[in-house]
């Protein structure tokens, strides 16, 4: 692998980085890090009908409750966020 190459590729994975959030970078911490998963979670639910449906038979709430609820997870998906110690 060439220096070149090297750089390309650090060059294309900040390009991701800028271009979507839940892609990480390397000052993420676990709390955001599973808050980007939880929300990419919630989204593809509420996006793909056939999934958002079984999880209003297997909840027994109509499809809209679910997409009401889903959205609402999506504020706060893991609870507030930890303390941060500033040093």
């Amino acid at each position: 692998m060439q220096a070149s190459d090297r750089f390309n590729i650090n060059s294309q994975l900040e390009h991701l980085q800028a271009k979507y959030v839940g892609t990480g970078h390397a000052d993420l911490n676990r709390f955001e890090w599973a808050v980007n998963i939880q929300r990419d979670s919630y989204a593809s639910y509420i996006g793909h009908y056939p999934m958002l449906a079984y999880f209003a038979i297997a909840e027994n709430e109509s499809i809209g409750r679910e997409r009401y609820n889903f959205m609402q997870r999506m504020l706060l998906p893991c609870g507030p966020p930890p303390e941060r110690d500033e040093e």
